[in-house]
């Protein structure tokens, strides 16, 4: 609920306990305040979500205290009632900050309405101030003509009319927010919020205050109530992004919200109902997270009803064409930079390239050679940035053809193999930041904890400099 703390402020106690008892009927918390100086009094010791306000106070008290109330950092709605005669007082408290007015006698019904009103533009404010911190919203559609995206864009059609909660896994960068827009935009819920959450960026001691939200007081610098993502998703979707980061604890507390659609804040005892379609994403095999007993089988099977596994772009080369054609404009015309195309030359390095970072990759390798290119000119192979881990040239005639040099991971047809290829890419990451973990994980999009177990992987096989550092 995003109203629940109501103070009813009056001097009449007809007009005080006729409304109190109706709220608390409707299971509201109520305060009663006879006086401006007993509602004051209230609002320093705790958060309020709406004050009912009687004009029958003292002259200009009633404007005064609206002006008060807009000042405050935590300004609960206010709603004012007067008599027919007082209609006009009522317009002009409107123009100082009160939500909307009330003539009595008004009837039950006239409440409800008016806190029906009151939910959603309290809900719809908490919303969009969630969604203007995130400027991460994806530009880019589910782009590819090769067959698995073709498939890919069949199977959303089909899931997204449905309220089923669905798991979407694949490696870092293969667009997996991307499919998870496309579910709630071809939904029914697509005039509900849409609220992401990214588990792996969320310190472990606060994700569930994320999560679930938190009472004032539920710890250290909870200074004020707090709705989680979940309540702030009612209705809508939630996207859980990179859900295997999360903790036991809150694995299990997941859970029932998935089993129940139901939770309580942290550090409350109310139990709050969501209806919440759960969309959640993994760049990990988490059948295999289960098998090791870092993530709760219950909760996979509760997560894994519409499975969704997204090929990697290398499996899928017919699509980097389409791809880098698309981003090319797109940063073109973001940068203010006209270039004429791709020369052969650079097409064919992105035709033959890996792509460990998949579409993610290519797009930051497309922008990086707009902005370097310049004005009118071609993307050549320099602007592309792209590297193999070994190379030669041919002896003779200097600049000819390179060819890939056959590693200790190498299968042993002259190809080192793809996690030799990934393996070399993060350690180019790690030496290009200074061995700072942190920085190189920014630099590669992934998480802090995706590269302390990719480093945990390779352990032995790192170089001195590296190994040593602290995370």
């Amino acid at each position: 609920m995003a109203i629940e703390k109501i103070i009813v402020l009056g001097t009449d106690p007809g007009f005080r306990i006729q409304l109190e008892n109706h709220l608390r009927r409707s299971r509201y918390d109520v305060a009663s305040a006879a006086s401006v100086a007993a509602a004051r009094n209230y609002l320093n010791k705790d958060n309020f979500d709406l004050i009912f306000m009687d004009l029958h106070l003292d002259e200009g008290v009633s404007t005064n205290f609206l002006k008060e109330i807009q000042q405050r950092p935590q300004k609960p709605l206010t709603v004012v009632t007067a008599i027919s005669g007082e209609a006009e007082l009522a317009v002009e408290c409107i123009k100082n900050g009160a939500f909307d007015y009330l003539i009595r006698p008004f009837a039950d019904e006239q409440v409800d309405l008016t806190l029906r009103k009151a939910e959603e533009f309290v809900r719809l404010i908490r919303v969009n101030r969630l969604l203007s911190q995130d400027t991460e919203e994806s530009e880019h559609n589910l782009l590819g003509k090769s067959q698995d995206m073709e498939n890919l864009q069949q199977l959303i059609r089909k899931v997204a009319r449905t309220h089923a909660t669905v798991l979407i896994q694949g490696e870092s960068g293969t667009g997996k927010e991307a499919i998870a827009r496309a579910l709630y935009r071809q939904s029914s819920r697509i005039h509900a919020p849409f609220i992401k959450v990214n588990c792996a960026a969320i310190p472990e001691n606060l994700i569930e205050s994320e999560f679930f939200g938190h009472e004032k007081g539920a710890f250290t610098g909870a200074i004020n109530k707090r709705e989680g993502r979940f309540e702030l998703a009612h209705g809508g979707t939630i996207l859980l992004d990179e859900i295997s980061e999360i903790s036991p604890t809150v694995q299990a507390k997941l859970l029932r919200v998935l089993q129940e659609r139901e939770f309580e804040r942290v550090g409350g005892n109310r139990t709050i109902k969501v209806d919440v379609r759960v969309i959640a994403t993994t760049n990990r095999n988490l059948e295999s997270s289960v098998e090791r007993k870092e993530f709760r089988q219950d909760l996979f099977f509760r997560l894994n009803v519409v499975p969704i596994h997204v090929t990697p772009l290398r499996e899928r080369r017919e699509d980097v064409s389409l791809l880098k054609r698309e981003f090319m404009q797109r940063f073109s015309h973001r940068h203010g930079i006209k270039v004429k195309g791709f020369s052969d030359e650079a097409r064919q390095i992105l035709l033959n390239h890996s792509w460990p970072g998949n579409v993610r990759e290519l797009q930051n390798v497309i922008e990086r050679a707009v902005i370097l290119c310049g004005e009118g000119g071609w993307l050549e192979p320099r602007h592309l940035g792209l590297t193999l881990p070994a190379q030669t040239s041919s002896s003779a005639g200097g600049a000819g053809p390179t060819r890939v040099a056959p590693s200790a991971a190498s299968p042993g047809n002259g190809f080192p193999s793809l996690a030799e290829v990934e393996k070399q890419h993060i350690l180019a990451a790690l030496n290009h930041c200074e061995g700072n973990r942190t920085h190189a994980a920014k630099l590669l999009d992934v998480s802090i904890r995706t590269l302390r177990n990719k480093l945990h992987e390779y352990n032995g096989t790192l170089p001195t400099q590296l190994a040593s550092l602290e995370p």
